[in-house]
């Protein structure tokens, strides 16, 4: 455990990856801390941003200015240090250090970058200012290709170096290492007997490529196609096209950037087909060299597809320039690349301990409960116990963006729906890599006879035909990935990105079917306030529950809220506080509060009561003064749906909350139903809570 507000990162090496320790580290932190700040001591140039400072203002959303979150530009560092006056830096330093202490919870620092001064002084001077801060330091290694005795000793140098510092050394990151050494390492690392701790990190190969939106910035490139999707396209190899078409077919691989001169009019249009084809793999994009116009009939051509699927750029410089400055590009991490933030968070999850991060980073934690904190909350409680989901909707592309993020994540496993071959090619044309998803084609199952038997003896009361049942397991991706939940071959499932509610939920009653002390399916919406989350139920299925039902889902809801961490108060919301009111609608809300609380004593339940006495406390004292749920309920249980539906909307479109949901609850397995006009990150949200709630019921997969 940490004793003080602030972490520091350093490294005496140059590509380390000290940036994604940052982001790993701030992962965690923001699932803790509602106020965070990101420093770094000295930056490079105050003509251009600092990226990595960039990076953590824009994806963390953090409260800080840029002018805060640096010390010194390099050159008046450098100023100083030549004058032998450091010590005027690190009276700066700290005092713009304890000015972030006093108005955020927690400060994460990232060093002085390598090479950045003389490699020596370098890692003198982060020593030195992390002492001056009090702050623990974290030590980044670049590994890649050494050899495990130079790392070995290393770690061992550079630990030794910290400790004679007297300097608090906290962890080391041993990045970029080959994935197959890494359990071997692992071992001879524990067995140099260290008093820190050590994570090995593997070389990670979408982490070191460009994207062709950073190929067009770096290089001020015109751009004549491309979609913002498509300019996030990974860019692993560039080749030069000079040889004919047919011969350079046989040396495109997947994910090259294709350089071409615009003249070239055979290659640039019979490169085009090959993005179509299942056959072919598929480029990230195509740079055209040379200070020549593209001829205008091909332009128009281009122009004329529906969808050309592929961004093409142009350069004035001649082909063997542009080679070499594409070759000169630096990868980097940006607030944009969304693939590669994935690929480090999951990295993180895969390979260093949660539980001891969480341990370490507790020693401060804040009852306050943001938006971001919430969100970020749902991978740690994941804690590594991966579950499976199936997304039968998967020629959507949000679908198959999400399947990346969640695979790079390594949080879950996800199993997609459909055609494998055109799946696969459609995500390869789309610029997404789910080479780890399962896929699986209804028309070639091995096991559908089982799946048709059971959906035959489950429904045939029904007046269902074991035909009938076959033909509609095939041809209905909805009941087919809700019978893989059913027979265990899936834990959840994830739908409605295409389909509605109903084709969602309907096949969800007939098989997965209700607990058994619920009658009924209900639906709740993580309502993430400023510094609070509620939740409110039911907002989209139950129109106008009976009291009883009213009763099951504030049971159902106090059940999902403890498998989020949350405490449930329950308010039985009713346009009457107490005995203020009467009439049938009121009596509802009574009678199922006393069901509740009589079957469930243990609950802290409050009703009939109004919204503001249920969540304003001044309000409450006023109306309900000897309550104890009263001003502080976190669970709104709604009458009917026409008032929860309309409240939960009104909340979220004054600003005032992020709405996560609906979430279906009530199931004896977890269903749940996307928005028809949901985005990559509601999959992704929604993913993560269903495997949450695979944990919670101990659903079990074959």
């Amino acid at each position: 455990m940490i004793n003080n507000k602030t972490l520091y990162i350093l490294s005496t090496d140059t590509y380390s990856g000290k940036l994604m320790v940052a982001i790993g580290l701030m992962q965690s932190l923001k699932s803790k801390y509602n106020k965070i700040a990101f420093f770094k001591p000295i930056i490079d140039s105050k003509k251009e941003k600092d990226n990595d400072i960039n990076f953590m203002l824009k994806h963390f959303e953090l409260a800080q200015k840029y002018d805060e979150a640096y010390g010194f530009v390099l050159e008046d560092a450098e100023s100083l240090l030549s004058q032998n006056n450091s010590q005027k830096i690190y009276e700066t330093l700290v005092k713009k250090i304890k000015r972030l202490e006093e108005q955020y919870d927690f400060v994460l620092i990232e060093g002085v970058d390598a090479n950045m001064i003389q490699a020596k002084d370098e890692f003198e001077l982060n020593l030195k200012i992390a002492k001056n801060f009090n702050s623990p330091i974290i030590t980044v290694l670049n590994c890649f290709e050494k050899s495990d005795e130079h790392i070995l000793e290393t770690i061992k140098i550079e630990h030794n170096t910290i400790k004679k510092n007297k300097a608090n050394h906290f962890i080391t990151f041993v990045n970029r290492i080959n994935e197959e050494k890494i359990e071997a390492l692992s071992t001879k690392i524990k067995n140099l007997n260290l008093d820190i701790e050590v994570f090995c990190l593997p070389e990670e190969k979408k982490l070191n490529a460009i994207t062709v939106a950073q190929l067009k910035k770096e290089l001020h490139l015109e751009k004549l196609f491309g979609t913002a999707l498509e300019m996030q396209k990974l860019i692993y190899t560039h080749k030069v096209a000079a040889m004919r078409l047919e011969n350079m077919l046989n040396f495109i691989e997947q994910n090259d950037l294709l350089i071409v001169p615009s003249d070239r009019s055979d290659i640039i249009l019979g490169v085009i087909p090959a993005l179509f084809s299942h056959n072919s793999p598929s480029i990230s994009g195509i740079l055209l060299t040379g200070n020549i116009e593209l001829n205008q009939n091909v332009y128009n051509v281009l122009n004329g597809l529906e969808k050309l699927r592929i961004p093409i750029l142009k350069i004035n410089d001649n082909t063997y320039d542009a080679a070499i400055k594409v070759s000169k590009i630096k990868p980097k991490i940006t607030s944009k690349d969304s693939k590669k933030i994935a690929v480090v968070n999951g990295l993180f999850q895969k390979y260093v301990d949660q539980s001891y991060l969480e341990q370490i980073l507790s020693h401060c934690k804040s009852d306050i409960m943001t938006p971001i904190m919430f969100e970020y909350s749902l991978a740690q409680r994941l804690k590594g116990n991966k579950k499976t989901i199936v997304m039968p909707e998967s020629f959507d592309a949000r679908i198959l963006e999400a399947t990346q993020t969640l695979l790079d994540t390594h949080l879950v496993d996800i199993i997609l729906v459909g055609n494998e071959k055109k799946i696969l090619h459609k995500s390869q044309v789309l610029g997404f890599d789910i080479s780890g998803a399962k896929i699986i084609d209804p028309l070639e199952f091995e096991d559908m006879e089982l799946f048709a038997k059971t959906l035959y003896e489950l429904r045939k009361h029904k007046g269902l035909t074991y035909d009938k049942a076959l033909e509609t397991l095939q041809t209905d991706v909805s009941y087919f990935a809700t019978m893989m939940v059913h027979l265990g071959y899936a834990h959840g499932m994830v739908s409605g990105a295409v389909n509605t509610t109903a084709n969602t939920v309907r096949p969800a009653l007939q098989i997965i079917k209700t607990k058994p002390e619920i009658s009924i399916v209900s639906s709740l919406f993580f309502m993430c306030l400023d510094t609070q989350v509620m939740i409110f139920a039911d907002c989209a299925i139950v129109q106008d529950p009976s009291a009883q039902e009213l009763s099951q889902i504030a049971l159902c809801t106090a059940m999902s809220a403890k498998a989020f961490g949350i405490e449930p108060n329950i308010a039985m919301l009713s346009y009457s506080t107490g005995d203020s009111g009467s009439g049938a609608d009121v009596k509802k809300v009574i009678d199922a509060t006393a069901m509740l609380k009589e079957q469930y004593p243990q609950l802290k339940v409050e009703g009939p009561i109004q919204y503001d006495a249920a969540t304003n406390k001044s309000i409450a004292q006023k109306k309900l003064p000897n309550s104890k749920i009263a001003g502080e309920a976190n669970i709104l249980i709604f009458p009917d749906l026409n008032t929860g539906n309309n409240t939960y909307k009104a909340v979220r479109s004054s600003g005032e909350a992020v709405a996560i949901g609906p979430i279906l609850q009530g199931l004896n397995k977890p269903i749940n139903d996307l928005s028809r006009g949901c985005d990559v990150r509601d999959i992704v949200n929604t993913v993560i809570i269903t495997a949450i709630q695979a944990n919670e019921t101990g659903c079990e997969v074959q």
